[in-house]
């Protein structure tokens, strides 16, 4: 199968309707019929099911819909990544949340470097749900994530600081002025917490507004802390879930650029992490 044919098929898979995925695709719609009927008699099963007044994704359909986005994922990413290679000014594109690399990025900085495979490093600063998608698709190179909260599914990653849990909350709130607060009463606080709530809110802007407004309070590492806006205050959460701060990036990528900054992030971690006891 060629990416032209899987992009044709899943438009329609997508529509539904020859028509607009013709449309779309900025084709003639007979063509386009022609091309998902040569894939049929290639592949030896029906994709669409015509019997009724529109048609339908028959099961062998269903399953190539899922492979072939895959598929054309990974053509998009790594023409990307490919483009990005052969940049006459070679850079490495970390993505990363406001607040999100554990206190460590300004150290990893200055050590990389002076490092002798290092080359100009790029920030993208980004939403919580943005960071894992731009290295998927190729536009970034490596990217600070949390465990548990995100999928770590065809990444490799090391592991870089383990952090406690902190409750954001309006310096007017109630539990503003605790030493320390457990889950319980945050759930049990009439406003609603973050992210067992609201978990489709990922700019961090946007939810430090509606937690200074009083619509929500967050929950996140303890490293928000120094960043956080004046209005708000932080409250350790003693039985909060640890977040581990994890650097990400494709499976099986071979990059000397970016294997020194992921063994300079390792050692910097390492050299500030706190001594027992």
């Amino acid at each position: 199968m060629e990416t032209r044919e899987l992009a044709y098929f899943l438009a329609v898979a997508e529509e539904l309707h020859f028509g607009r995925a013709a449309e779309r695709l900025g084709m003639a719609q007979p063509p386009l019929s022609r091309a998902i009927q040569k894939l049929e008699r290639r592949l030896g099963v029906p994709l669409f099911d015509r019997s009724g007044r529109g048609i339908s994704l028959t099961s062998a359909g269903e399953v190539l819909a899922r492979e072939a986005a895959t598929v054309l994922d990974a053509v998009a990413a790594a023409t990307a990544r490919t483009r990005r290679a052969g940049r006459a000014d070679p850079r490495l594109v970390v993505a990363l949340k406001p607040g999100g690399d554990g206190g460590l990025l300004p150290d990893i900085l200055e050590a990389y470097r002076a490092h002798p495979d290092a080359v100009e490093v790029e920030l993208v600063l980004c939403g919580v749900a943005q960071r894992a998608q731009l290295v998927r698709d190729g536009t970034a190179d490596v990217a600070f994530l949390h465990i548990p909260y995100e999928e770590l599914t065809g990444f490799d990653s090391e592991p870089l600081r383990v952090e406690g849990s902190v409750a954001i909350v309006p310096r007017g709130h109630r539990l503003a002025g605790q030493a320390f607060v457990r889950v319980a009463e945050l759930e049990a606080d009439p406003t609603p917490l973050w992210p067992r709530r609201h978990a489709d809110i990922n700019d961090p802007a946007t939810l430090m507004q509606l937690v200074a407004l009083g619509r929500l309070i967050a929950m996140a590492p303890e490293s928000v802390t120094p960043h956080l806006r004046r209005d708000l205050v932080c409250v350790p959460v003693l039985d909060g879930t640890p977040t581990t701060v994890v650097l990400a990036w494709p499976e099986r990528t071979r990059s000397r650029a970016l294997a020194a900054f992921v063994r300079t992030a390792s050692a910097v971690a390492e050299r500030l992490s706190p001594a027992p006891g």
